[in-house]
Formats: C-alpha cells, sequence, structure tokens
C-alpha cells in the first residue's frame, strides 16, 4: 500500500503578532541574551498606571507526513520579544523591574518547552492541524494564568522579596 503523504506548514502566532502583522519586529528568546531597557521601543500609553509592559508570546510551525505507522511531525515551537509592543517609563524604571520584565519573556520560554514536551509526546491522527491547535491554546491559557500568578504574587515587582524569590525560581527551571 502506498502511503500518503501529507504536508501541512502551518504558523500561528500570538495575537499582538497575528493584529499586526509580518513586519512586526520580534527577538527569539536566547539564554545567551537578557533584555536591556533599549529593547523597550514602545510608546509609553497615555494614563497607564504601570511601569514597563513586555509584549511576549509564543509562535509554533508544524509539518506533518501521513505513514502506514500514524503521523509524522515536526514543528518548531519559540517565545519571542516584541520590542514594538513593549514599552517603559524611564523615571520610574530600575533594575529590579527590568528583571521582573524579562521573567515575563522568560516565563512565555518556559511555556514554548512544555508546548514542545506535549508534541513531542502525542501520538497524533490525521486532525493533526486541530489537534495542535487545541494544545497550543490550552498552553496559552496556562500561560497567561501563569503570567497573572506571578504579577500579582510579586506585585508587579514591587515586592523585592517575592521577586527576588521568582528570579531565582525562574532561573532553576531553565537550567
Amino acid at each position: 500500500m502506498d502511503t500518503l503523504r501529507v504536508f501541512i506548514i502551518f504558523f500561528i502566532s500570538i495575537s499582538a503578532q497575528t493584529l499586526y502583522g509580518q513586519d512586526l519586529e520580534e527577538m527569539l528568546w536566547s539564554s545567551e541574551r537578557r533584555l536591556t531597557w533599549e529593547d523597550f521601543r514602545g510608546e509609553v500609553p497615555r494614563g497607564s498606571g504601570a511601569a514597563a509592559t513586555t509584549a511576549s508570546g509564543i509562535t509554533y510551525q508544524f509539518s506533518s507526513i501521513e505513514t502506514q505507522g500514524g503521523m509524522e511531525v515536526d514543528f518548531v515551537v519559540s517565545a519571542f520579544f516584541y520590542p514594538e509592543k513593549s514599552w517603559y517609563k524611564p523615571t520610574i524604571c530600575n533594575e529590579l523591574v527590568l528583571s521582573h520584565e524579562q521573567l515575563h519573556f522568560d516565563i512565555s520560554e518556559l511555556y514554548a518547552r512544555k508546548m514542545r514536551d506535549v508534541l513531542r509526546k502525542t501520538r497524533f491522527t490525521k486532525n493533526v492541524k486541530a489537534e495542535i491547535r487545541a494544545i497550543y491554546k490550552r498552553i496559552l491559557k496556562e500561560l497567561d494564568f501563569f503570567q497573572n500568578r506571578y504579577d500579582q504574587e510579586t506585585n508587579f515587582s514591587r515586592d523585592r522579596e517575592k521577586q527576588l524569590i521568582w528570579n531565582a525560581k525562574i532561573q532553576e527551571a531553565l537550567k
């Protein structure tokens, strides 16, 4: 029996990239490069009470081939930072706030790794596109919950002791 070959390339990203198009600058997460305030190039929204905002998220691409043994899936999952959508207020920001913003990006990387792990362990059917999309949506919900929990527990970096605990926790998780 001939093997039916199906090739699908599907690319999806966080809503910022979808809304603003492919020309939005992206910075791929790297353990070798930490964010600097120069990376935050977006305009501060009028009336915002926040000191800074990090726009980051997860994207994925995949291809699949149907074989006699099932579906073979190759994928790439990445965490990105979006400089034009990230901003800060120089008069009130310091290195602790920058470490808080870096951790938002690092948390996106942790969830990109989690999605890679889930995809590696999943046995896909012919409905691979919908199955990967469902995994992506679930991971995004978990990521959003975790990011919100992080902000609440650190009081948006204002609780220095909690911020330092989170810094250590996330750095350990990234090892």
